[in-house]
């Protein structure tokens, strides 16, 4: 298995380990979009926690670039079709009430339903989504 394939494997693993100690220890579902909502609407401790958790993940890559280094990202397609995506996603995170993480990693990971039909909706659109934008529009994302 080469490098990259280990990167991802660890990255899941991680990702995993994090969520289920959230739950475990805390009763909490590591859910990101809720987490950085919940930022702009709670008070107090409620409100600590979720900043402890954002100011983690925004530093995080930091670190992995200052001990491991990072490869330069290059953006070769139309940014406004990002950037449109990008608003999409919000809201349709905010339509389906979670995220991929909160719907997909923590969701499925309790055997929720609703994370599955969640999960399988986010995956029909991604297909239809990617289909019309490369074969009906002719650009790649």
């Amino acid at each position: 298995m080469n490098q990259e394939y280990w990167a991802a494997l660890a990255g899941g693993l991680l990702i995993g380990l994090a969520a289920a100690l959230m739950w475990r220890l805390y009763g909490r579902i590591m859910g990101s979009s809720g987490i950085l909502a919940g930022v702009f609407e709670r008070q107090g401790s409620e409100r600590l926690w979720r900043l402890a958790f954002v100011a983690g993940v925004m530093v995080s890559p930091w670190l992995y670039a200052a001990a491991f280094g990072m490869p330069e990202v290059v953006i070769t397609d139309n940014r406004w079709l990002l950037v449109a995506g990008g608003l999409l996603v919000g809201y349709g995170t905010r339509l389906g009430s979670g995220c991929t993480s909160g719907h997909g990693v923590c969701g499925l990971g309790r055997l929720s339903l609703r994370s599955l039909a969640a999960v399988l909706v986010f995956m029909l659109f991604g297909f239809a989504t990617v289909f019309v934008l490369r074969h009906v529009w002719g650009t790649g994302v």
